[in-house]
């Protein structure tokens, strides 16, 4: 492999980015409004029959009940922890992004895959369930700004451009991914790994010695490598928009680690003296995502992925005082659901994650009505190669 350079990709800021703060407040009422009132905070989301823009949520609501009534077993939605609640509610079974695709993978019986999530995620149930199971996004703009931070091309380029300066790094990919750049690690020797399993799927490498090139989130890569000893200035940040990642052909030879410079934008707004606050003001116990920034974990109590926030939240002591760093919505639920115990959000300012609001209830009802009616909206399919090195890479991750 002859790779001279690797050539930094145009400055962009995502389009899922940008919406970010389209839907923050201050009150915490997170209650959808109709699809064309939504689309007036300037939204670029895909476009759908007029009908369906001034529909009332309680025409949604009654409409989408009737239609999961109608389609019966071949139907089967999947709610991510994050969806708004007008559209939880409907899920046959909620999770975290991999919980759900394997959830998909078991039920045999259903034809029609309804992820209410963002699109990595429905491309994973692709690869998980059999091929006469159709996979569908409501909403085919949900895509995710982490995801969209690294594109499949620039990290082939990044990926090959190493290679040829070094044959030591093993090539990880967070879940948030594309599935070309879980393909990537399946064809390379590497693998997938979770916010729960990172820390295991890094130690494997580390202690065989081989080096890490890990995609797209730089904080979760981060956190990860400190957890496991190594030190700071062993990880090095590769920047998509600079020439060769920024970084010197000896500064890759002697890094252990090499993190994209991707981040979530749910979780980098966590701050330490939100996290301070939370402490010294409110006498909280916190708990937050790592995906948070490092010095907002290292000030934390607890750190885990969404599964093990819930899990210790749900189980502590009644009476107990909470401060969670991750997504509005799945605070909100907590909050909920313990009664017991107070629970609130580190950030004041309520901004649910702008990719998994673009599953607005209108677009559960679109898709539901093109299955009623014989038809097949948004179907997710990842092509046949993909799909084998993809699968290759994720049951490495299983193996684990």
């Amino acid at each position: 492999m002859n790779i001279k350079s690797y050539q930094p990709r145009k400055l962009s800021i995502p389009v899922t980015e940008i919406e970010q703060a389209s839907f923050c407040r201050l009150d915490d009422n997170l209650r959808s409004k109709t699809l064309e009132e939504e689309f007036k905070s300037g939204v670029k989301w895909q476009k759908v029959p007029t009908r369906y823009l001034k529909l009332s949520p309680e025409e949604i609501d009654s409409e989408v009940k009737r239609m999961k009534s109608i389609i019966g077993s071949k139907l089967y939605i999947l709610g991510h922890h994050y969806q708004r609640e007008e559209v939880i509610k409907f899920a046959d079974t909620t999770g975290d992004s991999f919980k759900l695709s394997l959830e998909a993978s078991k039920e045999k019986n259903a034809e029609f895959i309804v992820f209410c999530g963002v699109h990595f995620m429905a491309e994973t149930a692709d690869i998980l369930t059999s091929v006469n199971q159709k996979v569908i996004l409501p909403n085919m703009a949900a895509g995710c700004s982490m995801a969209d931070m690294a594109p499949s091309e620039d990290v082939q380029d990044a990926w090959d451009f190493v290679s040829s300066i070094t044959n030591s790094y093993i090539p990880i990919t967070y879940m948030n991914s594309t599935a070309a750049i879980k393909s990537l690690c399946g064809e390379n020797g590497g693998l997938v790994c979770t916010s729960s399993n990172a820390d295991k799927a890094f130690a494997k490498h580390i202690q065989k010695g081989s080096k890490i090139f890990f995609f797209p989130d730089q904080h979760l890569g981060r956190n990860t490598a400190l957890s496991l000893g190594i030190n700071l200035d062993e990880i090095k940040v590769w920047n998509p928009f600079k020439l060769n990642g920024g970084l010197s052909n000896q500064e890759i030879k002697e890094a252990k680690v090499l993190v994209w410079q991707g981040h979530c934008s749910v979780h980098t707004r966590f701050t330490l003296d939100q996290v301070e606050a939370a402490k010294n003001d409110r006498k909280a116990k916190v708990i937050v995502h790592p995906e948070c920034t490092n010095e907002v974990v290292k000030s934390s109590d607890f750190t885990g992925s969404t599964e093990y926030i819930i899990d210790v939240v749900s189980n502590s002591n009644p009476g107990s005082v909470w401060g969670i760093g991750t997504e509005i919505n799945l605070v909100k639920r907590l909050a909920a659901e313990n009664p017991d115990k107070d629970i609130f959000c580190l950030d004041p300012i309520v901004c649910p994650c702008a990719t998994m609001y673009r599953i607005h209830p209108a677009y559960l009802l679109w898709v539901l009505d093109g299955i009623a009616a014989g038809l097949v909206i948004n179907q997710v399919e990842v092509d046949f190669e993909t799909r084998v090195n993809s699968k290759i890479a994720l049951d490495r991750m299983l193996q684990l």
